[in-house]
C-alpha cells in the first residue's frame, strides 16, 4: 500500500467494518425485506453499496467508470456477507494501489467531469449514505442494539 493512500484505506475502513457488523445482525428470512413497494431489498441494497464503490474506485485508477457487475444469486446470508467480503478485499486492493496523478486525473462520469479526488469523496459519501439506509432497514425489522455508525481507530 502506498503510504499516500494509508489513511484514505483506514478511513474507508472503519465504516466498511460496520457493515459486516450490520450484517451479523441479519438472517436468512430478512435478507429479501423491502420497508416498502419499490424499494431495495437489505440483500440489493448491500450488493449495491459494496459494487458502487468498487466501481468507482476501479475508475479512478482506470479513467473511465464502468457499470457495477452483476454479482449473481445469493440465497442466504452468508452467501451475501461471502460477496461482501470479496468486494472489501477487491475495493481495499483498489484504493491502496491508487496513485497520486490518478487522484488529481479528471474521469467523466454522465455529463460530470472532475477529478479523482472528487469521485473519491462522493464514493465513500454515498457508502456512507447507504449504510445509513441499511441501519434504519435494520431498525424498521427489530433490531434493537445496532452498532456503532464507524469503528473507531482501536477497534481496527
Amino acid at each position: 500500500m502506498s503510504n499516500a493512500m494509508d489513511g484514505a484505506v483506514n478511513g474507508w475502513l472503519q465504516h466498511r467494518m460496520v457493515l459486516d457488523d450490520l450484517l451479523a445482525l441479519v438472517d436468512d428470512a430478512h435478507l429479501h425485506y423491502r420497508p416498502w413497494e419499490g424499494a431495495m431489498s437489505l440483500g440489493e441494497l448491500t450488493i449495491h453499496l459494496v459494487t458502487t464503490t468498487h466501481k468507482f474506485m476501479t475508475g479512478i485508477k482506470k479513467g473511465e467508470f464502468d457499470e457495477p457487475p452483476n454479482v449473481g444469486d445469493y440465497q442466504t446470508i452468508d452467501e451475501l456477507r461471502t460477496i461482501v467480503q470479496h468486494y472489501t478485499d477487491q475495493t481495499q486492493e483498489e484504493i491502496s494501489s491508487i496513485f497520486t496523478w490518478q487522484m488529481k486525473g479528471y474521469v467523466l462520469y454522465g455529463d460530470m467531469r472532475a477529478p479523482g479526488t472528487y469521485w473519491f469523496s462522493h464514493a465513500i459519501d454515498y457508502e456512507v449514505h447507504n449504510k445509513g439506509q441499511l441501519f434504519t432497514y435494520l431498525h424498521l425489522i427489530g433490531v434493537k442494539d445496532l452498532p456503532k455508525f464507524i469503528r473507531r481507530p482501536d477497534e481496527m
